[in-house]
């Protein structure tokens, strides 16, 4: 991009920023989307003093206001800032502190560089990790405090797996969480035993994780507020400018306010509390303001209905294919999930439940639709995740305009594992896009990262082809489901935002906007899922500013 001032040379040295200006940004290839798909395309933009968009202008046409600064978009592609509608900020940003195990691909190697990691950093109390992935390592079993135990015995080492629903610890993290053979599973939770006895074997699932996970001494203040610039380096890096948090305790919000007080909070965080308590201790009698001109707001609450299919903690009606007996773990009862709904609806909260298998899917949608005859008005309810949904209870998305908040890499990244867990006669609702649009429902697509790598374009890709990057399987896995390049760019764009109660801040590319785009090396529109991938972010760009560029090295 070439940027040109036309104000005098003394009054832009007193301009900090493009933003503080009107802008012009020009000769580019604009592509702005509505939540149905709808396309508009144009080749310049207005950008007001406030980053907001004031004007879109097509080929030949001028600006109607003076202008105080022209920004030469060389041609390049300009899509809106990609809203990622499910991730969590701060653990993407706590896990650039800590060992990473997502990228091991087999128990061996993880061992080493668990081994590796301890030797590394010899005074630290616990050695704390994320992102192991035993289906990923080809194992059909947990792996066991003992492996850990044959490289770290002399410090207890915690390492959550790469969906968050089960944690690895070895003998003394056991230890001190009291975890024993006499010990009993939690409500919602599991402890793994060895097999033949009750002692415990080295993994915990949803709600037996804080026995050990409790008693890991908390990261200070700074920590968060440098996992925070982390996660907002990487996150502007992918394009993405705004984000649903699922799941922000009282510290996240805290680390959220602090940077927006210092002028540090870039991107937008659409917040939703870890529990009602914290969603009431943050927002009093109703939904936060919009703070930071627009960058902070606590729509409401998440609330987990079940765990994840990789744990075998999602919610089946009937048992699990390689694990009969076992239908997965509900953490909430039917009444414990109205309750909570209606606490939070009662002031106007918005509701997101987060449920994975069919079970907790149909009791989702039964609890929404009971609460929708006392609750009315505009809800949005959400459900997160809607993995695996009985295909008779897809119709009920639109029926009672619930927004299916989904990730599509976790398709790919769990088809095979989702094929041995349930059998493929009881796939046909699963990571059901086309569906859902089909049945009048809405979605608003993001990355579940850190559980998913952050990229919403490796997200658009899978969302047309039902590959994943090898092309495996050819042709898509049930390609039925698959949905075109302006649905899903849409559903990361403008779905998104409307699933947050944003629309008409962010979102789009349109007059009263704030100015959130992206630059991309290709047109996502016209490309396969293939050359999809390969685009890359060139600028990104938050009312009006320029925060990142492939260029310029980050801090």
């Amino acid at each position: 991009m070439t940027i040109r001032w036309t104000l005098p040379i003394a009054a832009a040295l007193c301009l900090p920023a493009p933003a503080l200006a009107d802008t012009h940004i020009d000769n580019i290839d604009g592509i702005s989307i509505d939540r149905d798909g709808t396309v508009d395309r144009f080749t310049g933009m207005v950008v007001d003093e406030d980053g907001r968009i004031s004007e879109l202008l097509d080929f030949g046409d001028r600006p109607t206001r003076d202008i105080d600064y022209y920004v030469d978009g060389e041609g390049g592609v300009v899509v809106p800032g990609f809203v990622d509608g499910h991730l969590h900020v701060m653990g993407i940003g706590l896990g650039t502190l800590v060992l990473d195990l997502s990228t091991t691909r087999s128990l061996n190697e993880a061992l080493s560089r668990i081994e590796a990691y301890a030797a590394a950093y010899p005074d630290r109390p616990w050695i704390i990790g994320r992102g192991w992935n035993q289906e990923v390592w080809g194992m059909d079993r947990f792996p066991t405090a003992a492996e850990l135990d044959a490289v770290v015995p002399d410090r207890p080492v915690w390492l959550e797996r790469v969906d968050g629903h089960a944690g690895w610890g070895n003998t003394l993290a056991l230890r001190a969480g009291n975890v024993t053979a006499q010990s009993t599973d939690p409500t919602g939770g599991r402890i793994e035993r060895l097999p033949g006895s009750r002692a415990p074997a080295g993994v915990l699932v949803d709600a037996a994780m804080p026995m050990v996970a409790g008693q890991i001494p908390p990261p200070l203040p700074e920590d968060r507020d440098l996992a925070l610039h982390n996660a907002q380096q990487l996150l502007l890096s992918h394009g993405i400018t705004a984000v649903a948090d699922m799941g922000s305790t009282i510290e996240d919000w805290m680390t959220f306010r602090r940077a927006g007080d210092a002028g540090r909070l870039q991107m937008r965080i659409m917040s939703y509390a870890d529990s009602v308590d914290t969603m009431l201790l943050i927002g009093g009698p109703a939904p936060t303001q919009w703070l930071y001109e627009d960058r902070l707001r606590l729509n409401g609450v998440k609330l987990y209905l079940d765990g994840a299919l990789g744990s075998r903690g999602a919610l089946l009606n009937e048992d699990y294919e390689d694990d009969h007996g076992n239908r997965g773990l509900p953490l909430l009862s039917g009444t414990q999930l109205r309750n909570l709904i209606s606490r939070a609806a009662l002031d106007n909260f918005q509701v997101a439940v987060h449920a994975i298998g069919d079970a907790a899917n149909r009791d989702a949608l039964s609890a929404i639709e009971q609460l929708s005859e006392d609750y009315t008005g505009d809800r949005r309810w959400r459900i997160e995740h809607a993995q695996i949904v009985d295909p008779a209870d897809l119709p009920r998305f639109g029926q009672s305009g619930i927004i299916a908040s989904m990730q599509p890499v976790h398709q790919t990244s769990d088809m095979f594992m989702a094929e041995a867990r349930l059998g493929s006669d009881r796939l046909g609702g699963a990571y059901a896009w086309r569906s859902i649009l089909d049945a009048g429902g809405s979605l608003a697509f993001g990355t579940d990262a850190p559980v998913e790598p952050v990229s919403a374009l490796a997200g658009l890709a899978v969302s047309i082809s039902r590959e994943n990057a090898d092309g495996v399987p050819e042709g898509g896995w049930r390609p039925q489901e698959v949905i075109t390049r302006e649905q899903a760019l849409a559903a990361y764009t403008a779905g998104a935002a409307y699933a947050g109660f944003a629309e008409g801040r962010f979102g789009r590319l349109a007059e009263g906007e704030r100015a959130d785009f992206v630059m991309l090396s290709a047109d996502p529109l016209v490309s396969d899922a293939q050359a999809i991938r390969n685009i890359q972010v060139l600028q990104t760009w938050i009312a009006g500013r320029r925060v990142y560029d492939l260029d310029t090295p980050q801090n």
